[in-house]
This record gives structure tokens, C-alpha cells and sequence, in this order.
């Protein structure tokens, strides 16, 4: 009795446990660590709680800040930018920075040729030549026609190209361009200003010594070309040559190289007949007929020389060195004439040689020049009567040195002959059937 009366005891004090709180007992058995987060979590939230609530905030806020750092931003740059302009990039390595250009070939070619063109002009000769008439005259009940002459009348008679050198209007340009005496020359002038006005010219003088002539137009403020160095060529150096192609395209503009150096070809005018010509600049840039006179010009623009012939071969044209022609030009403007040169005469028609002839003909040299015939029988290797012919030379003979010089391609036998005056004894060395040999020849001079 007693023990269930302690039972009943003990009951009455235990609190009654439900589903809910069996399994809220089961848990804290098996994890009370997820109880204490529980209860710190709980803890947060009621601090959390305590804290007022924020307002919702709208988009309006952000945008402004937003908008002032970029203000800022922009202030700072504008900032930094101006004060390096101000200062010139004296800080640090910028400090002498420059600008650096690239240009492509072919905008510095349009570029020469839009440049250029204003101060190439065309040139027509024109003169008073004979006007006839047809008539008829009875011939037995025939009518036969016949031309009688009825007074003259001007007509173009040629056409070529020039260019001005001066503002003052100074024009170079081929002799044989001009080398009527009594014909009138027409300047067609380029520029925008004048765009193909005519005026007349004055020949200057015609120089007797290369084919160049210097003519005078009454014009002022005219733009003119620059005068290059020829003597710094190179080939393979880009060329442009400009002029009034066939006499019929004025200002056409063609592009190459320096395709050689220190050519010699014999040329021929309309009425001075044939003459040789020295020292050529060779072009595959073409050079048509109405060209001649017309500059050929570096990528710069400056002019390194004066188009003169055109071979049969296709592409291959001669220009003139401009270094050859500015003490003609020079001498013309200060005395109205050209003094006819004593030029030194050897009497040789000779190649010149180089890696690629040493090894197509198999020759022990790769410098000097081969003395040969040219391609017309009349072509002849050696002049009769000639220096070279006195010494003794003869075709197939090659050339190594003048004066102890070598004969290279800036440094040809044109130019070493032309060092010396007629009368004036040099030495030469040869190469001759097989070895080699030093002579002396006194030069003459050229007719």
C-alpha cells in the first residue's frame, strides 16, 4: 500500500509529456549544440526586433551618387590631361616623345603627284607654216586638181612637258623640246589659280652641252618644284615621273623604280639629229612621247631629274640627273645664256658590269665596263680615230680603273672621264686577252 501510495506521489509531481514535447526532448538528447545556435539565433532576432525599421529606400539615391562619381571622375582626368599639355610631358620618359608618322607608299605617291602636278606645265610649239588651196584647171575637158599655196597659217607643230623651278616663273625642260628657233612656245600652266591658262614663254638659252633648255614665263607667285640630290640615288629607289603624255594627256603620272644608273644611250631630236647622252637616270616608270621635259621625282617630291627618251623596250625610260642640270640653270638666270662645255672624249661604247653579267658571261670581275658593240651593225665598239682607238683598245677589253680609280656604279666611267679635260693624259687599267695591263692615252674632245 505504501508503495503505491508513493507511486501515485511521484506521478503527481512529473509533468505530463505530450507528442510535442517527447519529441522536443528527443532532440535536445540528441543534439543540444543545434539548441544553443538556436537559442543565440533567437537572441539575434530579438535584438533585431528592438532595432526601429528602416524606410524602404527608392532608386533616386543611388543614381545621384552615382552621378557625382562620375563628375569627379571626369574632373580628375580633364585635370590630368591639361596639366600634361601644360607641362609639355616634362616628367619622366615622356618628356621627349614625338609624333611618329606612318605613310604608306601609296598615299605618299598620290600625294607627290597631287602636289606636284600644279607646277608641271605643257609646252606647244607652234609656227606659221605654208596654207594651200585646191584648185582645178582644165586638161583636155578634164579637171585636174592641184594644191596652190594661199598665204600660211600657225599651226601646232610639237608638244612636251616643263616644270617650274621659281615662283618668278623659270621653267626646265629638254631642248629638243624648243630647238625650233623660229617657232612660238605655249605654257599651259596647272595650277589652281591659273588652271590652263596659256602664256607665252621665252627660251632662255638651250644648253649646248645636255639636252635642257631654260625658258621665262611673265608670271609671278607661281608654285615651283624643289630640286633634289641626284647624287644619293640608289636603285630600287621609287620614282615619279609626270608630263603631258603623247601630247595629248597633259599631267599624266606614272610610278616605278630606279631600275639603273649611269646609263648612255644615243638619242635623236626632230631636227639636231642624234645625240649621245651620258650618266642617264634608267626608270621603269613610264616616259611617253610628250613626257620629255617633264620631272622625275623622288617619294618626297623633290625633283632628281628631267625625262629625256624612252628606249623600244617596254618600260624602260632615261631621265636626266638633276645635279648635272643645276649649274646650266643657275647660269642661265644670272647671264641669259650656256656656255658650250670642252668635254673630254674617250670613244668607247661599253656596258656596265655587275654580279649578274659577271655570271651569265663567266668574267673574273664583278666592276668595270666591257667595251662592246651596240645592237645596230652602225653601233660600233670603238670609235675610229678616237683615243681609245689610238691606245689600242678593242671590243671585248674591260675597263677597271681610271687614275687608280675603280669604275663602279656611282662611280662610272662617265663621271671619272668627265673629271678630266681634253688634252689631259690618264691611265687606265684593263683587263686585255686574258690578263691585265696599265695604259696611258691622251683624251680628246667631244664634237
Amino acid at each position: 500500500m505504501e508503495n503505491e501510495e508513493k507511486k501515485k506521489e511521484n506521478n503527481e509531481e512529473m509533468p505530463e509529456i505530450t507528442a510535442d514535447s517527447e519529441k522536443d526532448a528527443s532532440l535536445d538528447l540528441k543534439n543540444t549544440s543545434a539548441i544553443e545556435f538556436q537559442q543565440e539565433d533567437m537572441a539575434e532576432d530579438k535584438s533585431i526586433k528592438q532595432q526601429p525599421k528602416n524606410k524602404k529606400r527608392g532608386p533616386l539615391p543611388a543614381l545621384i551618387f552615382i552621378f557625382l562619381l562620375l563628375v569627379l571622375n571626369g574632373v580628375f582626368v580633364v585635370g590630368a590631361v591639361d596639366y600634361l599639355l601644360q607641362n609639355k610631358y616634362q616628367s619622366g620618359t615622356v618628356r621627349n616623345v614625338q609624333p611618329v608618322k606612318v605613310v604608306d607608299e601609296q598615299s605618299q605617291v598620290i600625294e607627290v603627284a597631287k602636289n606636284a602636278s600644279a607646277s608641271v606645265v605643257s609646252i606647244i610649239a607652234s609656227a606659221e607654216v605654208p596654207k594651200y588651196e585646191t584648185t582645178y584647171r582644165d586638161f583636155f575637158n578634164f579637171q585636174i586638181p592641184s594644191q596652190v599655196q594661199n598665204g600660211t597659217e600657225e599651226q601646232q607643230i610639237g608638244a612636251g612637258s616643263g616644270f617650274i623651278v621659281s615662283g618668278d616663273g623659270y621653267i626646265i625642260t629638254n631642248k629638243h623640246v624648243v630647238e625650233e628657233e623660229n617657232a612660238k612656245y605655249t605654257v599651259i600652266l596647272k595650277d589652281d589659280q591659273h588652271l590652263d591658262e596659256k602664256i607665252e614663254a621665252t627660251v632662255i638659252a638651250r644648253d649646248p652641252n645636255n639636252d635642257i633648255a631654260i625658258l621665262k614665263i611673265d608670271k609671278t607667285d607661281l608654285p615651283f618644284l624643289s630640286l633634289g640630290d641626284s647624287g644619293s640615288l640608289n636603285v630600287g629607289q621609287t620614282t615619279v615621273a609626270i608630263g603631258y603624255a603623247l601630247g595629248e594627256f597633259d599631267n599624266t603620272v606614272s610610278k616605278g623604280i630606279i631600275s639603273g644608273l649611269s646609263r648612255s644611250i644615243t638619242a635623236g631630236g626632230m631636227a639636231s639629229g642624234y645625240e649621245e647622252l651620258e650618266n642617264l637616270i634608267q626608270t621603269d616608270a613610264a616616259v611617253n612621247p610628250g613626257n620629255s621635259g617633264g620631272p622625275l621625282l623622288d617619294i618626297e617630291g623633290n625633283v632628281i631629274g628631267v625625262n629625256v627618251a624612252m628606249a623600244d623596250a617596254q618600260s624602260i625610260g632615261f631621265a636626266i640627273p638633276i645635279n648635272e642640270i643645276k649649274p646650266a640653270y643657275e647660269e642661265a638666270k644670272s647671264s641669259g645664256t650656256i656656255k658650250k662645255e670642252a668635254k673630254a672624249f674617250l670613244g668607247v661604247r661599253y656596258i656596265n658590269i655587275d654580279s649578274g653579267i659577271q655570271q651569265e658571261n663567266n668574267l673574273p670581275y664583278d666592276y668595270g665596263v666591257i667595251i662592246g658593240r651596240g645592237e645596230k651593225m652602225t653601233d660600233l665598239a670603238i670609235v675610229p680615230g678616237s683615243p681609245a682607238d689610238k691606245a689600242g683598245l678593242v671590243e671585248n677589253d674591260i675597263i677597271l680603273e681610271v687614275n687608280g680609280e675603280k669604275i663602279e656604279d656611282k662611280n662610272n666611267l662617265a663621271k671619272l672621264i668627265a673629271q678630266h679635260k681634253p688634252g689631259e693624259e690618264v691611265k687606265f687599267k684593263i683587263y686585255h686577252r686574258g690578263e691585265e695591263k696599265e695604259i696611258s692615252l691622251t683624251l680628246g674632245e667631244s664634237q
